[in-house]
């Protein structure tokens, strides 16, 4: 009976290494959203760092947040910083 067990066990173990063998190495998660707006609006909110305030999820976080832009409104070479609770603190670089 134990031996029974132990072949059992055995095969299921092959079983998934196989699989999990035969599957790709990579993979890619993605994600889509509709937006009920004209691309050239949604881009103007998401090019100037100011306006995140208005969308952001971090926003609701932590209401007392402190915000540091440096660089250009828009464009490349902009920068927002901001410091708050654990939960809001993080950093976005407006490189692309």
């Amino acid at each position: 009976m134990f031996i029974n067990i132990l072949i059992a066990v055995a095969a299921i173990i092959v079983v998934f290494v196989i699989i999990v063998a035969m599957r790709p190495a990579d993979f890619r998660v993605t994600r889509t959203a509709t937006i009920s707006a004209p691309a050239a609006i949604v881009f103007a909110q998401v090019n100037d760092l100011h306006k995140w305030e208005a969308w952001s999820p971090w926003e609701k976080l932590d209401p007392a947040l402190k915000r540091t832009f440096e660089g250009p409104i828009g464009g490349n070479r902009r920068h927002l910083s901001w410091a708050g609770n654990n939960r809001s603190a993080r950093k976005h670089d407006g490189h692309r």
